[in-house]
């Protein structure tokens, strides 16, 4: 696609950035098949290719309107179109240069920039644990709109971590903790310990580490995302360069991994970083990823339990899983649900759309309500086809957001297997 940018872009780095990703585009429209928000709305606009061409305009000077704003907000940022674009367009990077010019140019109303600003400020916040407890004890008051994203019930009590005194294997590896995951459900943080101290492993969490920068980044705070790149990178470092390094990042918020590996473009321009950047990313692992490399002391500690059945599950590929992280997909079974049949679970999958997005995209769901809603019911009326007595994934916001919409339990696929070894 010919683009022509405006004087004030031709020398920006989000200029060059946009360029470059617009040239790719042939205007093709085949991204716009398997939007989520195009299929709900069918809305042009709404899809890939129109946002492309709204942005393209913002980008060789036409000044944003406030349908421009809202039409990139109704991006839910699945990727899903870069997985069928035959061109390869980075989309995401598009997105990510482009928001911020419209923002800068379009004011929000004031209610809508101070709930942006309240999640950009309390989500990767230590305070959002307490914040949550408080709202579940006056969750009978609150709008409704902001009712559903508070469970009704605070969480079980999290298994215990391995004792540090016992579990001293020489292995190790770095955990991110993230930060809503352990308030919202402090289950998978435990689990993943504890699969890692039964093969091996000692998992370690950088006490300084924050945020990965995922909700700054994907609400236009580019600024604010790189901050928390770089103060992860500092609290990670000296696992990374110790005399008995860590063997990998692990990140068990397939979201979170999907933001940390792009770490590296992220930071690409800052010098102090770039390299440092560079590196994290590339040993940022989804334990998926791992899982082939544990089947066999996985397979020894579940040989008796395999007899008597380890149950059925129906798995959710998240769309950063799929498409952002490539570990799965339509055509071909990804690394979680070949590894779990292998082990012996009965793994099931939607038959119909089952690498749809399910609507949660992190703050999305609290951002567009409505839309959310509408691809969640979609989801789930997927995945209650293959009758499911549980559904696994692989990401937070995706197992959250599935749970408020049905009495079937929604786990991560690692407290599943942690209970499955714990039996």
């Amino acid at each position: 696609m010919q683009t022509q940018l405006a004087p004030e872009h031709q020398s920006t780095p989000e200029g060059r950035k946009a360029q470059e990703v617009l040239r790719q585009c042939v205007h093709c429209g085949f991204c716009n098949a398997t939007c989520p928000t195009y299929r709900v709305t069918g809305n042009e606009l709404d899809g890939p290719r129109g946002r492309i061409y709204l942005m393209k305009q913002v980008f060789e000077g036409q000044a944003p309107t406030r349908t421009t704003q809202t039409h990139l907000d109704h991006c839910i940022g699945c990727r899903h179109c870069e997985s069928t674009c035959p061109s390869g367009v980075q989309y995401h990077e598009l997105l990510a240069v482009g928001q911020p010019v419209v923002d800068a140019q379009v004011e929000r109303p004031w209610r809508e920039r101070l709930l942006r600003k309240g999640l950009m400020t309390l989500m990767p916040s230590p305070w959002f644990a307490p914040a949550l407890k408080l709202g579940q004890a006056v969750r009978p008051l609150l709008p409704a709109a902001l009712r559903e994203h508070v469970p009704a019930r605070p969480p079980m009590a999290a298994p215990a971590w391995p004792d540090p005194r016992k579990s001293l294997h020489a292995r190790r590896m770095l955990l991110l903790k993230g930060c809503v995951q352990p308030g919202l459900r402090p289950h998978i943080d435990a689990s993943t310990a504890r699969v890692l101290d039964a093969i091996g492993i000692r998992a370690v969490v950088a006490s300084s580490s924050t945020c990965c920068g995922a909700v700054q980044g994907h609400l236009g705070d580019l600024e604010g995302a790189k901050d928390r790149a770089r103060r992860n990178i500092d609290a990670w470092w000296p696992y990374i360069e110790s005399p008995t390094p860590v063997e990998a990042l692990l990140i068990n918020a397939s979201g979170c991994g999907a933001w940390v590996k792009d770490y590296g473009s992220l930071l690409a321009d800052d010098p102090a970083y770039a390299d440092k950047a560079s590196r994290v990313a590339a040993m940022a692992r989804d334990p998926g990823e791992m899982l082939a490399g544990w089947m066999p002391q996985l397979k020894r500690k579940l040989a008796k339990k395999v007899q008597t059945g380890l149950g059925a599950v129906t798995f959710h590929p998240p769309c950063s899983l799929s498409h952002a992280q490539k570990l799965s997909s339509a055509a071909k079974p990804g690394p979680i649900e070949s590894g779990l049949r292998e082990l012996g679970f009965e793994v099931k999958l939607a038959m119909q759309d089952s690498h749809q997005c399910c609507g949660a995209g992190g703050a999305y769901s609290v951002l567009q309500p409505e839309l959310s809603k509408q691809l969640r019911d979609l989801k789930l009326k997927a995945l209650q086809a293959t009758e499911p007595q549980l559904i696994a994934s692989a990401n937070i916001g995706c197992i959250v957001h599935l749970q408020a919409g049905t009495n079937t339990p929604v786990k991560h696929w690692l407290e599943v297997l942690d209970e499955a070894l714990s039996r």
